[in-house]
């Protein structure tokens, strides 16, 4: 499959500051699909000459079903005077780490609030979902290492030292009490065991 003849419900875009609207969040907003958008990249430096590249913002959309190369591509240069050329985006999160430079020091770094979205794109829960799988492990070591049984303790623990671990404790509450449910029921059991032993 060409990459002409793809489809996906998340496209990638660009767009240069001297060709597109100056109400472009005016204008994404106006179609009604979830986007994201870097800051604007007015300090890339063209690696062969030194030179600075033309002021340009990375973009993604994220439609509710699948869409082919053309139909995004006409929507891009028609709303955005964006070039014709956009791709599926492989990942979401090296996408946005891209739209900072996270990952490439030797780059120019941006700032995360730089970051615009809108039509219903939610960046924190985004981010929170992305890094989910780091905060939940380091959730596990914190109640291992901490001996934590009771939810109240974890949750003093993590609003004086981390709000992001706060945030995904109060979205997986159903599954951070089970745990600290079956620490404490194993805890007991072994008490009664150590206590039947010497009866």
């Amino acid at each position: 499959m060409t990459k002409k003849e793809q489809r996906s419900s998340k496209w990638a875009f660009l767009m240069y500051k001297d060709s597109a609207p100056e109400n472009y969040q005016d204008v994404l907003d106006s179609i009604h699909v979830p986007y994201v958008l870097s800051p604007w990249h007015d300090k890339d430096i063209v690696k062969d000459t030194g030179e600075l590249k033309k002021v340009h913002k990375h973009g993604a959309l994220f439609f509710d079903s699948l869409k082919g190369y053309h139909q995004v591509s006409e929507l891009i240069s028609d709303k955005l005077n964006g070039p014709a050329h956009v791709e599926v985006v492989q990942s979401p999160k090296g996408m946005l780490d891209y739209f900072t430079h996270a990952n490439n020091p030797e780059k120019t770094q941006y700032d995360e609030k730089d970051i615009e979205c809108g039509s219903g794109f939610n960046l924190r829960k985004f981010l929170m979902s992305q890094s989910n799988g780091t905060v939940i492990n380091d959730v596990i070591d914190i109640i291992e290492e901490k001996n934590f049984v009771e939810f109240m303790d974890l949750v003093n623990y993590a609003r004086e030292n981390n709000q992001g671990m706060l945030n995904l404790i109060v979205d997986k509450t159903y599954f951070v009490s089970k745990l600290l449910d079956s620490r404490r029921y194993d805890q007991q059991n072994k008490i009664e065991y150590e206590e039947d032993k010497y009866e």
